[in-house]
């Protein structure tokens, strides 16, 4: 069994046809080759002909008749191709609606005759017609044939075409690998892997999610004879950008640079797009730079994306930057670019700056505010609680004839739940409705998350009721809503089971709803059930914040067990998490519970290096544990870092505790050196003391205070700042 060393005749192959119908044999011999016959190795292989039926040739020797029964087989064959052949010359409607009844072998035997008799055109015709059709789309031997059919008469870009064809069909069922294979193993047949198959192959790989396929061939190309072009790198750009691989991104970028590739405007937005998402704006800023120096000329829609990212961000100088760089290159910013700008300025709190910008919009001959511009302007007012405005808002856009959609009305719903006014959010939850906007997902989460900060949990879950039987599905914001909230109640059994309920609903909880679960299990000191989630955590791949950390932290903390509090948290300084005041506070107080002072000296004193306020329960805890083992110069050390603010504060309520200790000795030391260092004692700290000092019979020490207060020194009124001498 060998190879064609030339491509069959039509009387051949239409002889295979009669071979294996008519004869017992059964028509294994011409199956398409399974999937299984796709390699996993790093190359894409060349077929051996000896497990390939679809390109071996079993014909025996026929010629074909010279008259034809129109009733035959054969009689067949012809008659369609005759039909085929007129309803080309018709045009392609008749063609689409002409009415052909065959079998896969059949039609297998047409194509061929096609582009022997008719040429390649009117076989293409009838190739169309027919892969259009579920019986022959994934035929494997049907578009084998007719590609090389189409070699035979020389004409490879048609048979390009229907390699595109197959690869299409077959990655529709999840057969690209076979597909693909097939491609390859056609070289062996005349038809060469081209450039263009290749870029289509890549691009059927990364629509269906399969970057890491896409990866391998688009590596093994030069080996396959091809040489990647500037569309190869896009694709596979684009794929990454997706998917967020911002690394891979940069080196094909610099890979395109050294080659001279430049890439098109759409392919920048989405590379844009995925560095402002995950936050590389500094990176995205000079990797936009280099795309431009490859010779792109980024337009309106390229600077607003970039505009758009920083400002999600919260960088809004450098958008404004940008706009002028924009301004500068002659382009005028449009609506969405200012729309970006105003939602920017909101996000950071500049609402009036934002408002001014809105109206320069609606005095704009060239743009008027759209729906998004409105949302953007009527969220900045309800974040910053003026509410009144942000009604006034939505009167004017329905006055200028804009209809305010889902998310216009959610903004609006959820600055009143904010502030506590549910009637009217519910008012305007039943103005969408009647508007033909129907709440979405978001909409609920926003009134749910009101009902419970008011402590009205049951009237949640019967929303929830109503909007399920609207066939409303949950998200993972719902639940950790409502996880949260049965946390706050202690209610962890039921947490815990809505965590279950949600994963058995296919909504995959996100690091926020673990730590949320962790949080609840530390403040109960249940220490097991804790780890085994942040063990889960690890196991999803998700990435523990902050807040996850110091919730471990604060939970071993409490446990007695600060070594393992510190495990965590040098875990969490190696995995680039940054702590802040409240992760060392947590880990202070641990430390001190256990006597291990120095310890907790050094973990204050890192804080302060890193430019950290001690929060006050952490400077007054550490102060005080050296004040009992009367280690007072130790104890006033930890005091002199502090802003004089912080210290003044810090030392009036440890003179009030060490006065209710009754060690009126020390709290003496404390306040004179407050005294004598101009700052003010207040009222309340010198009452505590002065009853310490009868309550112990130190008259004397009372007497030192009287005295200095006398000669000038200040005593505040501890929420004022009248002092009395």
């Amino acid at each position: 069994m060998t190879f064609y060393r030339r491509l069959p005749s039509p009387h051949l192959l239409l002889s295979s046809f009669f071979y294996h119908k008519d004869s017992a044999k059964p028509l294994s011999l011409l199956v398409a080759f399974s999937s299984s016959s796709s390699s996993q190795d790093s190359t894409i292989p060349t077929l051996n002909p000896a497990s390939t039926p679809l390109l071996q040739n079993p014909l025996p020797d026929f010629s074909g008749p010279t008259s034809v029964d129109g009733n035959s087989p054969y009689g067949v064959i012809f008659k369609v191709c005759s039909l085929i052949s007129q309803a080309y010359e018709d045009g392609d409607e008749r063609l689409r609606s002409v009415q052909i009844d065959v079998s896969r072998e059949e039609a297998v035997a047409i194509v061929d005759l096609l582009v022997e008799k008719e040429g390649s055109m009117v076989a293409l015709s009838f190739f169309h017609w027919a892969i259009a059709h579920p019986e022959f789309r994934h035929f494997m031997r049907f578009y084998v044939t007719a590609a090389c059919s189409l070699v035979g008469r020389g004409n490879l870009e048609k048979a390009q075409v229907v390699m595109r064809c197959m690869v299409k069909s077959f990655s529709e069922v999840g057969r690209l690998k076979e597909a693909v294979d097939m491609v390859f193993e056609m070289r062996n047949h005349g038809l060469p892997v081209c450039i263009q198959i290749m870029n289509w192959v890549l691009r059927m790989a990364v629509e269906l999610g399969n970057t890491g396929y896409a990866e391998q061939l688009f590596d093994e190309m030069p080996v396959n004879g091809v040489s990647p072009d500037s569309c190869s790198f896009k694709t596979m750009i684009c794929s990454y950008s997706r998917e967020g691989r911002i690394v891979d991104v940069e080196r094909l970028l610099g890979v395109m640079e050294d080659r001279g590739f430049c890439i098109d405007n759409v392919t920048c937005t989405l590379i844009v797009d995925a560095f402002c998402k995950r936050g590389y704006v500094n990176r995205m800023l000079g990797v936009f730079q280099k795309i431009c120096n490859m010779g792109l000329s980024p337009n309106v829609i390229n600077y607003t994306a970039l505009i758009d990212g920083l400002c999600k961000r919260g960088s809004v100088k450098q958008a404004f930057q940008v706009l002028e760089e924009m301004v500068g290159r002659g382009m005028k910013p449009n609506v969405y670019t200012h729309t970006a700008l105003i939602s920017g300025l909101c996000k950071i709190g500049w609402t009036e700056r934002a408002f001014r910008l809105f109206l320069k919009l609606v005095r704009s001959n060239s743009y008027k505010p759209n729906v998004h511009t409105y949302t953007a302007m009527i969220g900045g007012y309800c974040k910053e609680s003026k509410l009144s405005r942000a009604e006034m808002l939505l009167t004017r856009m329905l006055e200028q004839g804009l209809v305010p959609n889902t998310n216009t009305y959610t903004t609006l719903i959820d600055g009143h739940c904010k502030e506590g006014n549910l009637d009217r959010a519910f008012e305007l939850m039943d103005t969408m409705t009647r508007e033909g906007f129907l709440p979405n997902i978001c909409t609920y989460n926003v009134i749910i998350n009101g009902l419970c900060k008011k402590g009205r949990i049951d009237e949640a879950y019967k929303l929830l009721r109503m909007g399920s039987r609207q066939g409303l599905q949950l998200d993972k914001f719902t639940y950790t809503i409502l996880i949260t909230e049965h946390c706050k109640r202690g209610q962890t059994t039921l947490a815990l089971e809505l965590f279950d309920q949600m994963v058995q609903d296919g909504c995959p909880p996100d690091i926020e709803t673990y730590t949320t679960l962790i949080a609840a299990s530390c403040r109960q000191k249940k220490m097991e059930d804790s780890e085994k989630l942040f063990e889960k955590c690890l196991e999803l791949k998700l990435v523990p914040t902050k807040q996850t950390y110091t919730s471990m932290i604060g939970g071993y903390s409490r446990v007695g067990k600060s070594s393992s509090a510190f495990r965590v948290f040098e875990k969490m300084i190696q995995h680039g998490c940054v702590a802040d005041s409240v992760t060392y506070g947590a880990l202070i107080s641990g430390f001190c519970k256990e006597s291990r002072l120095e310890e907790a000296r050094a973990l204050y004193e890192g804080m302060l290096d890193k430019g950290l306020i001690p929060c006050e329960v952490t400077r007054l805890t550490l102060a005080f544990e050296y004040c009992k083992r009367e280690k007072i110069s130790i104890a006033m050390s930890v005091l002199e870092r502090l802003e004089r603010k912080h210290r003044t504060r810090t030392a009036n309520i440890l003179v009030r505790k060490l006065s209710s200790e009754g060690k009126v000795d020390i709290a003496s030391l404390f306040l004179n050196k407050l005294l004598d260092e101009g700052c003010s004692a207040d009222r309340i700290t010198c009452v505590a003391f002065i009853s310490a000092c009868y309550a112990n019979n130190r008259y004397s020490l009372a007497s030192e205070l009287s005295e200095k207060v006398s000669k000038g020194k200040f005593v505040s009124h501890a929420k004022g700042s009248t002092a009395i001498t």
